[in-house]
């Protein structure tokens, strides 16, 4: 039997859904719409996600690497918005794991592992994946499930609501909820659903409609399938996890390509940066560049993928991580020339072109791509590493303020602020921005503390003042009120007249 991976022991350890002991209609929740609702309402459904997403966060399960999250988000949000679900946010995410899974979670949070993207051949297939997974949210089947099993038993259900309503609808989730638990109980609830024969078909069914709505090849889904069947049938050993969530059986890969055959077929050619992230992804989850670099050096071997853009990029990369940065120059300035409207060819070469110390021509090249591309995330977040890197730490902070007024953070270019400003001297936005980075991946004990440092930095402003007290005081907000009462007893007099 093969080793199973962090996250899938994670879904596996603990089976807390429809166990003998409480009842969901004991829950005295208001009424607030369908009879779905009156179990898990949509609200609730998000400060779940909320908080399942920032407890992966907090334990580095997400990969953060700014192109990948830029992608995946961009393929979600192209499908969510064919889902006829316009009440419904989405946050989409990878996983550090390259285990074949991927999950949808209350709220709209959707993961995808690694390991799936790397074993899809085409766009379409991993577009079939995630418009699966959205159909599970937009179809509401995790508060169908439970309201189907509202006299059964979902063990521990009132103490997670009460955690829920406690704090995580206040934004900051993590620890009010309890951690890995939170996650495991949500988890363990997509798994329970997806087990369902019913909901599976309608996953399908809605799923190679928006595909379709969407642009992508329909057939992209019954395709990914069949090649979990194949996988699956080789080894009984390695089962991919995908298919213990997610059964697949000939009948259902039948069923959906006959229904993807309505839609008007679509040849479509793959993106050349789904090929370029797939590159990527091997890169970053590989265990040493040199295994990425004899990889990719296989592939240019091989006259299917010889001189392939991916391949090409991903031996970039490689010899740049081996500190071979002459050799990755030259390929990311092929590359460029190949397509200078790939912004990870503009970035990669400049990044190249710094490490191989031409770091004024390095700089030229991220300022003219800057300017071709402006407010393009992964770009000027690259961009300000590099300035961070050349001891230019003030217009990195400029830099990365200015796109934080422009697009909704991540949590590395929070981090990437608060390491900025720590560099040019602003200690006192530095801890503030760390504790808005903790907060953001769920750690509330750190974003406390990272208050508390900033509010006793030295020669603060009245504004500054202002805005780390007004900061602290809602963050302490979420706490349990035992917490809450411990660090008020804990506090100086000095610090308890200041709070009055």
């Amino acid at each position: 039997m093969r080793a199973k991976s962090p996250f899938a022991l994670l879904l596996l350890s603990l089976s807390l859904v429809l166990r003998p002991g409480f009842a969901v209609n004991d829950i005295d929740l208001p009424d607030m719409g369908s009879p779905n609702d009156s179990v898990l309402s949509k609200a609730i459904e998000e400060q779940i996600g909320m908080s399942i997403y920032r407890n992966l966060q907090s334990v580095d399960a997400i990969i953060s690497d700014p192109e990948v999250q830029q992608y995946i988000q961009s393929i979600g949000l192209q499908l969510a918005s064919h889902a006829q679900d316009e009440g419904e946010t989405f946050q989409f995410f990878v996983i550090n794991d390259r285990a074949i899974n991927a999950f949808a979670l209350p709220g709209g949070y959707i993961g995808v592992h690694s390991g799936l993207i790397l074993t899809t051949k085409t766009e379409s297939e991993l577009a079939g994946v995630m418009a699966h997974e959205i159909a599970h949210v937009t179809q509401r089947h995790i508060s169908r499930a439970v309201f189907a099993n509202r006299n059964a038993s979902i063990i521990n259900m009132a103490t997670l609501l009460g955690a829920i309503l406690l704090g995580v609808a206040t934004g900051v989730g993590g620890e009010a909820i309890g951690g890995a638990v939170m996650a495991s109980q949500g988890l363990a609830i997509q798994q329970q659903i997806d087990f369902t024969r019913a909901n599976e078909y309608e996953a399908d069914r809605v799923g190679v409609s928006i595909m379709n709505d969407a642009g992508f090849d329909p057939q992209g889904m019954p395709d990914y399938f069949e090649t979990m069947s194949r996988l699956s049938g080789m080894s009984t050993r390695n089962v991919p996890e995908f298919l213990m969530t997610h059964p697949v059986t000939t009948n259902r890969i039948a069923e959906t390509r006959a229904r993807a055959a309505q839609y008007t077929i679509k040849d479509l050619p793959s993106t050349t940066t789904y090929s370029l992230i797939k590159a990527r992804l091997f890169y970053l989850t590989a265990k040493r560049p040199e295994i990425a670099l004899q990889y990719f050096e296989a592939r240019n071997d091989d006259p299917k993928t010889v001189g392939s853009l991916g391949v090409q990029y991903g031996e970039a990369l490689s010899l740049m991580g081996m500190r071979r940065y002459a050799e990755a120059e030259k390929l990311m300035e092929n590359l460029l020339i190949s397509d200078e409207q790939i912004i990870m060819f503009h970035s990669g070469l400049a990044q190249a072109q710094i490490a191989n110390g031409k770091i004024l021509q390095g700089f030229r090249t991220f300022e003219v791509a800057m300017a071709l591309f402006p407010r393009n995330v992964p770009l000027t977040v690259r961009y300000a590493e590099a300035l961070l890197n050349t001891d230019q730490p003030k217009k990195a902070h400029t830099v990365l303020l200015e796109l934080l007024n422009a697009v909704p953070p991540t949590s590395e270019q929070i981090r990437l602020i608060a390491l900025a400003a720590n560099a040019a001297g602003d200690v006192a936005d530095s801890h503030y921005y760390m504790a808005e980075y903790h907060a953001y991946r769920g750690n509330l004990s750190m974003a406390l503390m990272q208050l508390q440092l900033a509010l006793d930095t030295p020669g603060l402003d009245p504004v500054q003042e202002s805005r780390l007290r007004a900061r602290l005081l809602k963050f302490e907000s979420y706490l349990p009120e035992d917490q809450r009462r411990a660090r008020e007893q804990q506090r100086s007099p000095k610090q308890q007249l200041e709070r009055k």
